[in-house]
């Protein structure tokens, strides 16, 4: 990775107002000096990812994603931090100087663009193969799949040759070593056998990341061999679970919302028949990294698996995982075909779009569903139907929705909305457990993260009050420095945050976190600058408060100096006693806070 100057990358951050940027991809509404808006990385109905202009940082005070400029790129648009800083430089219209590696950085940089380069050769290799007269058969296969030569070009559809060892051959020839072609997920190597095609005899389904790199395939068989449909293996470069087929063009659609499909083949027809907003998951179920991935692009997802008993699984298990990132997901019909390529070639490009207009609430779905698990005709089964489906009601938070959903499912099950809901209160009352699905971003950050005790706590307080007013370096003159701060993450943004100030006479918090390469890192400096001061009513209440932290952290200071202080040092000692005197004298102090309203 290149190593830019700290002065480079102030400068490309300087000419990115956070602001600018964060609203091409959120909604943000002004509060005082700050903005807020619906936070982009979890799901929520109240506002509380903040932008604040001053500080050129945002942050969450629900999940606790933070970030500066960089940072918010890097997330939201799986950025590394080269890549953000690239794509900052470009929008600032700054040309980045080429720059030198570390030997190590040299080392992973040259392996990532030697695998992007293997790959892309093997797309070529394919490509042609399908083209010659051993790419026949699977010629003929695409043909009868109804796909246009420009859909075969447009999706970069290939051949595996008969022989297992044609492609290891082709790129040998082109100078790849063994150490590189065993990264790449195409080959088998075998100590007896030597190094043998992964694909052959298949036909051949480049999969593209959204910047469209060639990064895995999927092949297909020509025959009756097994498995019938076989995926690259995850690499350096190949992450089944950050990626979506076909996301490299649906990204781009004009049209509303995604189409979620199972497969390669169901992407590709319904790309021809004109629907560019389609995707499928890489031979896996959908996870919570498709469904952030899917959150980047829409909000609205209508999902078009299989009509058997296994699309179905599939779309009752993918429905509550795009409801935990705040995607509206409605289930598309196909019966009586099985799927959207046959659905596509039996009736058509208009009758689909009608079908999508027609698609049904996956709330609806999963009740419809749940239906099937009952004998309605018999009175006990009807009743156990409807406590189930009372329980599903509780998922509903927000009263309005619930009632909104409770009349529904009542008026279509001929229920009574009156009994329903005197149910769904009664299970409420008794304390049935509500089937309400979990923030995950909470979840995994509460798992992930230590929950922060109390001195940390002052420390965070501590640097958000010098952020918030720089006159107040002055004022902790002789009495806080950023030894006092104990952690090592916060004494290292304390050591800089000085630093600024002394320079500068002024400080900037996001410059600080752009010298922390490290996600976690970045994440809990925006925390450390983000804590919560302005929770009491008057200044004086605030000063008291600022007082008693300065005073928690200067004592916690001592504390760790008098338990590792050598008793023969008696320089150690003299300070030790000078600096609890000023500890004595701070009870005394009155600071004064000018901390702008929001």
């Amino acid at each position: 990775m290149p190593r830019y100057s700290d002065e480079l990358i102030e400068e490309i951050c300087s000419r990115n107002d956070i602001v600018d940027v964060v609203g091409r991809y959120v909604k943000l509404s002004k509060r005082g000096s700050t903005y807020f808006g619906l936070c982009p990385f979890h799901n929520e109905k109240t506002a509380s990812f903040s932008v604040t202009p001053s500080k050129q940082m945002y942050y969450c005070f629900g999940c606790g994603a933070g970030g500066n400029v960089i940072t918010f790129l890097m997330n939201y648009e799986n950025f590394s931090f080269t890549e953000a800083i690239q794509e900052l430089a470009k929008n600032a219209g700054i040309e980045l100087p080429k720059q030198e590696y570390s030997p190590e950085q040299k080392r992973e940089a040259d392996k990532r663009q030697l695998l992007f380069d293997a790959n892309k050769e093997a797309g070529k290799f394919y490509y042609a193969m399908l083209r010659s007269e051993r790419g026949k058969k699977a010629y003929e296969y695409f043909v009868g799949r109804k796909l246009s030569d420009e859909t075969m070009k447009k999706f970069g559809l290939g051949y595996s040759d008969m022989y297992s060892d044609s492609l290891y051959k082709y790129l040998k020839s082109k100078g790849y070593k063994d150490e590189l072609l065993k990264e790449t997920g195409l080959f088998t190597y075998d100590e007896a056998k030597g190094a043998h095609d992964k694909f052959w005899n298949r036909a051949m389904f480049p999969i593209m990341d959204v910047h469209n790199k060639i990064i895995g395939f999927g092949g297909r068989v020509m025959g009756d061999g097994e498995p019938k449909y076989l995926n690259s293996p995850e690499t350096r470069i190949f992450d089944k679970g950050r990626n979506l087929y076909g996301l490299n063009i649906a990204r781009s659609s004009k049209r509303d919302g995604l189409l979620l499909c199972e497969g390669y083949m169901d992407v590709i027809s319904l790309h021809q028949a004109g629907f560019d907003n389609a995707v499928a998951s890489l031979g896996t179920a959908l996870t919570s990294g498709h469904a952030n991935l899917l959150k980047r692009y829409t909000k609205d997802v209508y999902l078009t698996y299989d009509s058997d008993g296994a699309g179905v699984k599939a779309a009752l298990r993918a429905i509550p995982i795009l409801k935990q990132v705040g995607i509206t997901a409605k289930v598309v019909d196909m019966k009586p075909y099985k799927d959207p390529d046959e659905f596509i070639k039996a009736l058509g490009a208009e009758a689909y779009e009608d079908r999508i207009k027609n698609a049904e609430n996956s709330f609806m779905f999963e009740i419809r569903m749940l239906e099937k698990q009952f004998n309605l005709s018999d009175p006990t089964e009807k009743t156990s139907f409807q406590h189930a489906v009372a329980e599903k009601l509780l998922s509903f938070p927000e009263e309005l929705e619930r009632n909104n959903y409770l009349e529904a499912v009542a008026d279509k099950y001929m229920m009574g909305y009156d009994n329903l809901r005197k149910l769904v209160l009664s299970l409420a009352a008794k304390g049935v457990p509500q089937r309400k699905e979990k923030d995950e971003v909470s979840e995994r950050r509460s798992r992930n993260i230590k929950k922060v005790d109390g001195m940390k706590q002052s420390e965070k307080l501590l640097l958000t009050y010098l952020i918030e007013d720089t006159g107040l370096f002055e004022q902790l003159k002789g009495y806080i420095s950023p030894s006092d701060f104990s952690e090592g993450l916060y004494s290292q943004a304390a050591t800089m945050l000085f630093e600024q100030y002394e320079q500068n006479k002024t400080v900037n918090p996001a410059q600080i976190i752009s010298r922390f390469e490290d996600e976690e890192d970045q994440r809990e400096l925006a925390s450390l600058f983000n804590a919560k001061v302005r929770f009491l009513s008057t200044k004086t209440e605030q000063e008291k408060a600022l007082l008693e932290t300065v005073i928690r952290v200067k004592q916690n200071s001592l504390d760790n100096m008098s338990q590792n202080l050598d008793p023969t040092d008696m320089g150690g000692l003299q300070k030790l006693i000078e600096e609890k005197k000023k500890l004595t004298n701070m009870n005394r102090l009155v600071f004064t806070i000018n901390i702008p309203e929001e």
